[in-house]
């Protein structure tokens, strides 16, 4: 088989972890299989990059104390894990020499970024890409020093182009697929196994750019396509795709087949297991995803693929969006008027917003939508302003700690009663609904709630569509 393994951050949070990691790549390699491998950076260190880059760049900073505290903190982290993960001394010795030249490299962006005192997007990326630069060679060194040989390399010089839009990258895919069929083509050809950073990317002047957070899973599926793999594995510590998560519900239990559009709902409302954008180019050309934990190799995980055998399950899983807020702008002035949705959403794309939920009275008279909360002040700047630029009289009201409940299944299509079932499960349970929404595609029935009722209402519809573990 020709794989694609990606390994997230738990699975290669220390030294113990990778070299377990390693293991199951040599695994797969005695039964003859040619595996590119992608990984995330250790469990905590792209947070850990992005406070101190803020810390850096807030007012009365003292850089001169904090670079070197982190620095030392960073350094030992890694270094433990190649000590610990790495068998073979001369390896050791080449590994840790990549690791002290990209710290050192680290050491002067963070250096760069507190004389300038701001953080633009280009360099917030180029500081959140050094977790998956250190972790590579220290997992390449595992495989290597296991007995097989093994590259590392950064996304961008495996072969994926994007655009400039940094934070959140968007592939050139035509461009990247070439690339990609050149550069780990060879390198499957001589026998190594290539290890690629997920996440990042880089344009094509060569400026590093990254994916959004949880882009690892969107590289391997970038680089599966690209290659045309029998399958894609996301190496996670979770056992599958859940029916909720199990934080808040747990009697979860693992959905063991669920469809590419069925999974993309779920990483769109929540579910943290999948990024939302990485079905799509396994999807265009039928490459299965199976997600798998890394600590139990022996369990199948979840299988995503285009059309899964039907069952009787109506819901096949419950999600939570957390820290969302709902705004609703509304007025007499709106009832009849032509382009209102066409108006306001062209300001929130104008300001960069990205709109999770919307919905709108028959009247014409509100329409509400749903943002991250952290989007939320700028949306209604943006709202605001261009309001009171273009005379318009339409009142903004906002609900700040909101969480958007997702009920997902391909059962639900044609399916009599279900969304009455939902509301009144919520009805029951005392769960006041702020707003609802459900596509055309029938997979889903989305609405919004207090965030506090998000645990109650997730557990009630668990229950009531009996999706508990032995039934």
């Amino acid at each position: 088989m020709k794989l694609v393994v990606k390994f997230g951050g738990v699975p290669v949070k220390d030294g113990r972890s990778i070299r377990k990691a390693a293991e199951l790549i040599i695994d797969r390699c005695k039964k003859r299989d040619k595996l590119v491998v992608v990984t995330s950076a250790m469990a905590g260190v792209t947070e850990e990059l992005a406070t101190i880059a803020r810390k850096l760049v807030a007012p009365h900073a003292n850089p001169k104390q904090l670079i070197p505290e982190f620095m030392k903190h960073i350094s030992n982290k890694h270094f433990e894990a190649c000590r610990v993960a790495i068998a073979d001394k001369e390896v050791i010795y080449q590994a840790t020499r990549t690791v002290r030249d990209t710290l050192d490299n680290l050491q002067r962006v963070l250096t760069g970024v507190s004389y300038l005192g701001e953080l633009s997007p280009r360099s917030q990326d180029l500081v959140l890409s050094f977790g998956e630069r250190l972790s590579a060679p220290i997992l390449a060194g595992a495989i290597k020093s296991l007995g097989v040989p093994s590259k590392h390399l950064t996304g961008f010089e495996a072969g994926i182009i994007t655009d400039d839009r940094y934070t959140e990258a968007r592939p050139l895919l035509k461009k990247t697929r070439k690339l990609v069929q050149q550069h780990l083509n060879k390198i499957l050809a001589a026998g190594e196994v290539p290890v690629v950073t997920g996440f990042i990317a880089g344009t094509e002047d060569g400026v590093i750019t990254t994916l959004g957070r949880g882009g690892s899973d969107y590289t391997a599926s970038i680089l599966g396509a690209s290659l045309g793999v029998d399958e894609i594995w996301i190496m996670t510590d979770v056992d599958g795709i859940m029916t909720a998560d199990p934080k808040a519900e747990p009697n979860a239990r693992v959905i063991e087949v669920i469809s590419y559009l069925e999974a993309t709902e779920l990483a769109y409302f929540g579910a943290k297991v999948l990024h939302p954008q990485m079905i799509k180019p396994a999807m265009e050309l039928d490459i299965p995803v199976r997600v798998r934990n890394a600590f139990k190799p022996g369990h199948e995980g979840t299988l995503i693929v285009r059309k899964p055998k039907r069952t009787e399950k109506i819901v096949k899983a419950i999600t939570a969006s957390k820290h969302i807020s709902l705004i609703t702008v509304g007025g007499a002035g709106m009832i009849g008027t032509p382009g209102v949705a066409a108006t306001v959403f062209d300001i929130l794309g104008q300001a960069d917003i990205k709109v999770l939920m919307i919905s709108q009275s028959s009247s014409q008279a509100n329409i509400s939508f749903a943002v991250d909360q952290k989007q939320l002040d700028a949306a209604l700047r943006a709202l605001r302003a261009e309001f009171a630029k273009r005379q318009i009289d339409w009142s903004i009201t906002y609900d700040q700690n909101a969480s958007i409940i997702a009920t997902v299944g391909a059962g639900m299509k044609g399916k009599l009663g279900v969304a009455a079932r939902v509301f009144n499960t919520m009805g029951r349970n005392q769960v006041n609904i702020l707003m609802i929404a459900q596509g055309s595609s029938e997979l889903n029935i989305s609405f919004a709630i207090n965030e506090r009722d998000a645990a109650k209402a997730v557990h009630a519809l668990h229950d009531e569509f009996r999706l508990g573990k032995g039934r």
